[in-house]
């Protein structure tokens, strides 16, 4: 089965722990749901954040679903490039799957719709 990449990103109103783990709780399992996978198909998930966003890794926050604890996850940090959307956390979740390129559903949610409104179909 080929290896897909699928991006997603969602943005948080506060650099605050709970919601940090929370929003990385909301777009991971997203991401699965519109592509029709589960957490058994999931390669690894890179998450990075924005330098304004510190109180806590977004990975940790997915670690704590049912299901991922043998997925592999990194967090980075986003390179500062004046303009970014702040408060962003983005994902890159390589995962078996079927689907063709053009067939694969990548999630925007929050602000981060912005940032990719040709693939943004989070509704």
């Amino acid at each position: 089965m080929p290896m897909r990449g699928i991006r997603g990103a969602i943005t948080v109103e506060h650099d605050s722990k709970q919601e940090i783990w929370q929003a990385g709780q909301e777009l991971v399992p997203a991401m699965l749901e519109a592509n029709g996978l589960v957490p058994e198909d999931i390669g690894a998930v890179i998450c990075t954040m924005t330098e304004d966003l510190n109180a806590a890794f977004p990975t940790t926050g997915i670690r704590q679903l049912p299901g991922y604890q043998f997925v592999p996850l990194f967090d980075a940090r986003q390179c500062a490039v004046e303009g970014t959307l702040p408060r962003c956390i983005r994902v890159l979740l390589l995962a078996e799957t079927e689907r063709s390129q053009k067939d694969i559903r990548h999630i925007y949610l929050g602000e981060a719709e912005r940032l990719r409104p040709d693939l943004a179909r989070s509704k």
